[in-house]
């Protein structure tokens, strides 16, 4: 299969969030309709492009793996589709994270790829990757607090809203997220 691109992207050997920082200053600078491919290495890309994608109007055409490079392509929106690009408004600082582990009611969930969360993971947090969390909602307690963590807070503000847009009314972001995380971590 072959897709014309009108714009082509080298995101490779890049890791969240900047496949998406590029693709987004990227698409700033070409007309809208037009079609962008980013090529990226990192596996989490397919999940986070489709549900940035997904979140600013822009349109996720799809992606074609080519050996171990994801070929994304990504149509940019017109002004009336485009979707303003809102953080996520309940946020909490990994300080205040911390003191809620163990609580009750409380679950704490990590958005980040398999690979991420297996090196180094907040103890008690549950593992549902951002492109998967849609199809396993019902894994998790609408009852509880749920508090939903990425590597940077990004992934997990989009995460976060699509909890809040299936009934979830109770969700914060854990901002910065993994990156200056300095509490207790263990590995799987």
């Amino acid at each position: 299969m072959t897709i014309k691109a009108d714009h082509v992207l080298d995101a490779k050997g890049l890791s969240c969030p900047m496949p998406i920082v590029k693709t987004k200053k990227t698409l700033d600078g070409i007309e809208p309709g037009q079609v962008l491919e980013v090529q990226a290495t990192d596996k989490g890309s397919l999940a986070d492009l489709k549900a940035w994608a997904g979140s600013t109007g822009h349109q996720y055409l799809g992606t074609i793996e080519e050996g171990d490079t994801l070929v994304h392509y990504i149509r940019k929106a017109s002004a009336n589709e485009e979707k303003e690009e809102v953080d996520f408004a309940n946020v909490i600082s990994n300080e205040e994270l911390e003191a809620k582990i163990g609580s009750e009611n409380v679950t704490i969930l990590d958005v980040r790829e398999p690979a991420e969360y297996a090196f180094s993971h907040i103890q008690t947090a549950a593992s549902i990757p951002l492109g998967e969390l849609e199809s396993r909602l019902g894994e998790l307690n609408q009852d509880h607090e749920v508090y939903v963590v990425c590597r940077t807070g990004s992934r997990s503000a989009m995460a976060a809203q699509l909890l809040k847009d299936n009934g979830f009314t109770n969700v914060t972001n854990v901002k910065p997220g993994m990156t200056a995380w300095n509490g207790k971590t263990e590995s799987k």
